[in-house]
């Protein structure tokens, strides 16, 4: 936790999360200022009302009712408030990114991408631009932080990992894989030592207003998923099984991700899954829920905590999605590609994880998050499944 009398932000979203940080931060003696980023540009912002104790997904129209309730918390405190407008990257980088892995047949993941450019990005050079001058910026994720050597060599300089919360069931470290060290020096989780159960507790006590409002689940408001599409027409395609007969047709292949049943509009005697997404044949392809084990993975786009790229295979837990636990797998290197210009700290070298035992719908475009005794190591992103 930071010291009394340091200066700190604290990202806040309106939610009990980021509120209690704040709060916990205030009474600790440290000079507060909150932020909230800005990056809804749809219509209908801050209109219509909505039920105190339901918070709607982080990219919403209401984002105003959001930031008038931080607004009012931080008044009610004297807490500086600040809003700053990221909508431009996040368009970009979060929206732009969103539409461009889904119409590619990959499911992509808003969350590791927004705090990778945004949260920790854009929001902060926002904060800088603003003239803030601060010793930390802190958020209410589940998750900690440790100080270790990052490569094997001895007087090697040390370099900031993540660690998995202490609450597992609200553990948000797989979100948080690509944020780098060099950002994190800075960066700190005054809720790693508790877990959510004790932050709402802990909120009711202090009679927060957002003490029993429920968590925000999804990335997109209900109802606006098929507006981050309407740039342009859906492309009808057909639907086959695993020996390439037709078994209907799909909507556009963005409507689609593997695993998933519900919604497909074919039938058949036995329960079918989205096996895979051929997008160049612009197909859905099928299969029962036993053709979706697989024995491994492959990933690119790799990051490294600390800068440090393993040398060689090794042994690792490995975490496929959010709603999966770590599963044990050899991680080892396959290929590189020497003209690779990537961006500090990542590397060109495709990884191969095998897993000890099989693991259900792969899904490209999700992040493998590497964890060595529940810190993070490196993660990249899901290319491919390799089935049985």
């Amino acid at each position: 936790m930071p010291e009394r009398g340091d200066t700190v932000v604290v990202g806040m979203s309106g939610g009990v999360d980021s509120t209690l940080s704040a709060m916990l931060l205030k009474e600790r003696g440290c000079t507060v200022i909150g932020v909230t980023m800005s990056h809804w540009s749809g219509d209908g912002a801050g209109e219509g009302t909505r039920s105190a104790m339901r918070r709607a997904a982080c990219y919403g129209p209401d984002e105003a009712l959001d930031i008038a309730e931080c607004r009012a918390f931080c008044k009610a405190q004297d807490i500086a408030y600040h809003v700053v407008d990221v909508r431009e990257v996040y368009d970009k980088e979060v929206l732009g990114y969103f539409r461009r892995e889904y119409r590619s047949g990959r499911t992509p993941n808003p969350c590791v991408r927004c705090n990778e450019q945004v949260k920790f990005g854009a929001l902060l050079d926002g904060v800088k631009q603003l003239g803030i001058d601060y010793d930390y910026f802190c958020t209410g994720h589940y998750a900690s932080l440790v100080w270790l050597n990052a490569s094997p060599f001895p007087n090697s300089p040390t370099a900031v990992f993540i660690r998995a919360a202490e609450d597992k069931s609200k553990d948000q470290t797989y979100f948080l894989y690509r944020v780098p060290s060099s950002v994190l020096e800075k960066v700190r989780f005054p809720l790693a030592p508790y877990t959510k159960k004790q932050v709402r507790e802990m909120a009711a006590g202090r009679k927060l207003f957002c003490a029993d409002r429920s968590d925000s689940q999804d990335f997109v408001s209900d109802g606006y998923f098929d507006s981050l599409f309407q740039d342009k027409a859906s492309i009808p395609g057909d639907i086959a099984d695993l020996d390439g007969n037709v078994l209907g047709q799909h909507c556009g292949i963005e409507h689609y991700t593997v695993g998933q049943r519900r919604g497909l509009g074919v039938s058949s005697n036995s329960p079918l899954y989205v096996h895979s997404i051929d997008a160049a044949q612009n197909r859905v392809v099928l299969s029962k829920n036993d053709d979706l084990l697989c024995k491994g993975l492959t990933a690119d786009d790799w990051v490294w905590a600390g800068g440090y790229e393993p040398a060689s295979a090794f042994h690792a837990k490995v975490k496929i999605r959010l709603s999966s636990l770590p599963v044990s797998a050899t991680i080892r290197p396959v290929s590189s590609n020497k003209n690779y210009f990537g961006t500090a700290g990542e590397t060109s070298k495709t990884w191969e994880i095998i897993f000890d035992t099989p693991q259900r719908a792969i899904t490209p475009g999700q992040s493998a998050v590497i964890y060595k005794e529940d810190i993070i190591v490196g993660g990249g992103i899901i290319s491919n499944g390799i089935h049985e």
